[in-house]
């Protein structure tokens, strides 16, 4: 038995998943990503996360993944501000030949009591950016980043610059271009930085 789920953020980022979890680069047409879901973390910090949204004309790239139900309660866990919206692989398109997800495939959504703007309280970690940039930039290169950067709102909500001490639990080291190329599109948001604490 096993679970299939789409993947629009962190979930892209191969590295973040267990070694038996098969994965398929590819659209899921109606949602858009948001900066819309805040809370503490392990460690009692006010973060913001992505999830996503209904968006009737807009298409998001990200991953099918599929790993053995055993991995449910796991991925749950991780995502545990969120709940699953199952249903969605008639609206999702492979890369390779264009078939739809599985129709079991299921997304996260952000619990209601977690919906809202990040804000100064709540920041967006950039280490958790750099995490899911990384992966958009594996499957897609420098146009995963475009991509994902046109189709994700909030990009008002303050970034917190934790790249040198890392607050996310997932963080991944960038080389110094893909670093570089990051930041540069970030940039071309007017994004704010907060200082670490």
């Amino acid at each position: 038995m096993t679970i299939t789920y789409f993947g629009y953020g962190s979930l892209v980022n191969v590295a973040t998943l267990g070694s038996d979890t098969q994965v398929q680069p590819g659209s899921l047409t109606g949602w858009v990503r948001e900066w819309r879901i805040r809370g503490a973390n392990m460690q009692g910090q006010g973060v913001c996360a992505l999830s996503v949204a209904p968006e009737e004309t807009t298409s998001i790239r990200g991953i099918s993944a599929r790993e053995p139900k055993a991995g449910l309660e796991k991925l749950d866990k991780r995502e545990g501000r969120y709940h699953r919206i199952d249903g969605v692989g008639s609206a999702f398109r492979c890369d390779a030949e264009g078939k739809p997800g599985d129709d079991a495939m299921f997304l996260y959504r952000s619990k209601p009591e977690h919906y809202g703007w990040g804000c100064a309280d709540n920041p967006i970690l950039q280490s958790y950016v750099d995490c899911v940039l990384a992966g958009f930039h594996a499957f897609w290169g420098e146009e995963g980043i475009r991509h994902f950067i046109e189709t994700t709102r909030g990009w008002h909500v303050p970034i917190l610059a934790d790249r040198n001490a890392p607050v996310y639990p997932r963080a991944v080291s960038l080389q110094p271009e893909l670093q570089e190329m990051i930041d540069d599109h970030l940039a071309d948001q007017k994004v704010t930085y907060l200082a670490e604490a």
